[in-house]
């Protein structure tokens, strides 16, 4: 049985690596913080971890990319695309009107994680504007946080499975701002990982350095994927913490690492006097909604 560490019980991620391996049993270990979930598997305590890395609406998790890149060594070994479905969260008693609905007005705390809580901005503004935000470590921590807090006015936004677990009420379905909020996974391992589903795509991520001091060095590292139509899906920049204004260039391409093509182009890189280090060469799973006809 595969050991996976994930964020804790009823997150997102637990959802989402339920979703990947679609029944098939696992042994879960659950961490509060993110930080604890990269240490479980680079401490040989897990085989895999769970890492959310990019969502539709705020973009890449800066957090999670810094330590896949400056943390930890570890290949990414799969990715795929999950829905982030955020509800409001509590005890409805304490909400409920004479009609049977919620007054959302008496919320004095929104709790959940940062990524999800600008997620639900409409929602907040419209029903509870003086509501204080507070972010913590998951939308799991958030919900179990308000059912050990009657009586406060508190709520969080979190998942369905979350509510399930620790017998509160979904107040309000599908709180974000769009319908179309999705949430990036990879899935962290030094071992090549068996998915009982079959993958869309296979997807290499590159970190690039570029030289210092070397006008034009981005667009040739882009000539090298571009005349090889070598489909690029990310491209991203992050500091590299050495300095003021030096950056790595973190790249996806839509190819495996070991095709003629992306070794070629690797290669013209790299003759560039640029870095390049392989993150991880990948089978990629898209979300049943998501897939075009």
């Amino acid at each position: 049985m595969k050991r996976i560490a994930v964020l804790p019980e009823g997150s997102v991620s637990h959802e989402a690596v339920d979703f990947l391996f679609n029944g098939e049993p696992l042994e879960l270990l659950h961490s509060k913080l993110i930080s604890d979930v990269f240490r479980a598997t680079d401490s040989g305590k897990s085989q895999y971890s769970v890492i959310p890395i990019e969502n539709t609406i705020e973009g890449s998790v800066s957090l999670h990319m810094d330590w896949l890149v400056n943390e930890v060594d570890i290949p990414m070994q799969a990715e795929w695309v999950y829905p982030s479905i955020q509800n409001v969260i509590g005890h409805g008693s304490e909400f409920r009107t004479e009609s049977g609905g919620y007054d959302f007005g008496k919320i004095t705390k929104i709790m959940s994680h940062p990524v999800a809580i600008p997620q639900c901005q409409n929602f907040i503004r419209l029903h509870s504007p003086g509501a204080d935000l507070e972010g913590v470590n998951s939308t799991a921590e958030a919900v179990e946080i308000v059912k050990k807090n009657p009586g406060k006015g508190w709520v969080a936004i979190g998942t369905r499975l979350a509510a399930q677990k620790h017998g509160l009420d979904i107040m309000a379905e599908r709180v974000t701002d769009h319908d179309n909020n999705y949430t990036r996974f990879v899935l962290i391992g030094h071992e090549p990982v068996q998915i009982p589903r079959e993958p869309d795509h296979v997807k290499t991520s590159l970190l690039v350095t570029l030289p210092e001091d070397a006008p034009g060095a981005l667009h040739q590292v882009l000539s090298a994927f571009a005349w090889r139509k070598l489909n690029l899906t990310r491209l991203e920049s992050r500091p590299t913490k050495k300095r003021l204004g030096s950056y790595y260039f973190y790249i996806d391409v839509e190819e495996s690492a070991d095709s003629v093509l992306l070794t070629a182009a690797m290669a013209e890189i790299e003759a560039l006097n640029c870095q390049v280090r392989i993150l991880g060469s990948y089978p990629c799973y898209t979300y049943p909604s998501l897939k075009t006809t």
